[in-house]
């Protein structure tokens, strides 16, 4: 086989088809190459999208997206085995900030906004590799068969196996990506309405440690769809050979304490995913992410920003690809896709929020990759919490209470914890 397209997109996830939308509607011939059975059937991701980024690409997407829930209630437990501290925020005004969704859905909407704009979209063929000849990419290669363009946007996900094959990256690092493994549990609307204290359209986002992950770097999330709950946990891979269990029996476990099971009472389980995501920030972003004749976007990039009680990944993934095609229209308007015409993606990714935001948080990672976060401080948390309400005629000074329930914390480890927290975070 061998054609010849304006843009091969490598991956249909939400970064790649945004740049296949974006560039068809502008009457270039792309090509969306992917891997799975239908877009997005390859997906795996917690279960919130913040729509900042719709409002400007996909106006019309609050009548026409799958949208399940608008997130109106956020919820942060430090969990143990047997208590939890819990804060929580709630809005009650109708806001379009976040939304709950099936990532798949959601994709499979976005593919149909790429093939009414009038791309091509192939899928169950996987990429091997790119084709590079005389230092330029100039297609992609699969199996026996070779597709040429102009450009290659590469949107192929977080493991990067076209990009390494092709010699343009190194290999992932345990330190910059987590294991997250998520569970699906459909139960009746009217259930989840009652127990998280919800209405028709009001979602929950939910992040939790310590007890999830046994205390090592990590946490778990529980989102509401309309007639299912979404929950997994993440753990930091570099921390994986302190975990006293492996990953599935975790999830298990959570699934199965007392705070949660009451909540998924009677509920199926419909699906187990488990998939690697870039936790590192500006760590996890490859040293190039354009080049002779292609553009890297989404997680294949490192986007995703993950800081703890927030973590965004769709928005961003969104705005790359928009950004990367922009600069593809801005390189066909100069004749040439080598790579001093396609740096100009590096500048609008300057330009935006996405690496304003990512700079302003690179130290998160290494804050939030403090074991103590999530064992001692958690402990600390809920021992103040039940020494403190425990009446039994002792007094108990908030001091007192708080000094004998640190355990082996030191002032001076609180002190400097808390300065990084909200200097970084």
């Amino acid at each position: 086989m061998s054609q010849r397209f304006d843009v091969i997109v490598v991956g249909g996830g939400p970064s790649g088809l945004t740049a296949a939308q974006r560039l068809a509607s502008r009457g270039f011939k792309v090509l969306v190459v992917e891997r799975g059975r239908r877009p997005g059937s390859k997906n795996v991701y917690g279960g919130r999208i913040y729509a900042h980024v719709l409002d400007r690409l996909y106006p019309e997407y609050v009548k026409e997206a799958p949208v399940e829930r608008w997130v109106r209630k956020e919820r942060l437990t430090m969990l143990t085995k047997d208590s939890g501290v819990t804060v929580e925020f709630e809005i009650k005004s109708v806001e379009h900030k976040s939304f709950t969704a099936y990532l798949t859905n959601f994709t499979e909407w976005l593919s149909r906004k790429a093939e009414a704009a009038g791309a091509l979209i192939v899928t169950e063929t996987p990429v091997d590799s790119l084709v590079i000849r005389d230092g330029r990419v100039v297609g992609v290669r699969s199996g026996a068969d070779e597709v040429y363009g102009d450009v290659v946007i590469v949107a192929e996900g977080i493991n990067r196996l076209v990009l390494e094959s092709s010699g343009l990256t190194p290999k992932l690092q345990p330190s910059v990506v987590g294991l997250g493994v998520k569970e699906v549990i459909k139960l009746g609307r009217s259930e989840i309405n009652e127990r998280f204290n919800l209405d028709d359209d009001e979602g929950l986002a939910w992040a939790l440690a310590g007890y999830p992950t046994h205390y090592v770097p990590g946490g778990a999330f529980i989102y509401t769809n309309k007639d299912a709950i979404t929950l997994g946990i993440v753990v930091y891979l570099e921390h994986g050979a302190k975990l006293d269990a492996p990953v599935h029996e975790l999830i298990e476990e959570f699934r199965l304490h007392p705070f949660i099971s009451r909540l998924l009472k009677g509920g199926q389980l419909l699906e187990y995913s488990a998939h690697l995501t870039p936790i590192a920030g500006l760590g996890a972003m490859p040293d190039r992410l354009y080049g002779n004749g292609y553009l890297v976007v989404g997680d294949a990039a490192g986007f995703l920003l993950h800081l703890g009680i927030l973590i965004r990944g769709v928005d961003f993934a969104m705005e790359s690809g928009n950004l990367a095609a922009e600069a593809v229209v801005k390189a066909h308007d100069e004749g040439k896709y080598d790579e001093e015409a396609l740096s100009v993606y590096w500048r609008l990714l300057n330009e935006s929020f996405i690496l304003r935001e990512f700079r302003a948080f690179r130290n998160a990672h290494k804050v939030l990759n403090n074991p103590r976060l999530y064992s001692d401080y958690v402990m600390l948390m809920n021992s103040f919490m039940a020494r403190y309400f425990d009446v039994d005629g002792t007094p108990r000074r908030i001091w007192d209470t708080f000094m004998s329930s640190k355990g082996k914390l030191t002032l001076t480890d609180m002190a400097k914890d808390a300065l990084s927290l909200v200097m970084n975070l």
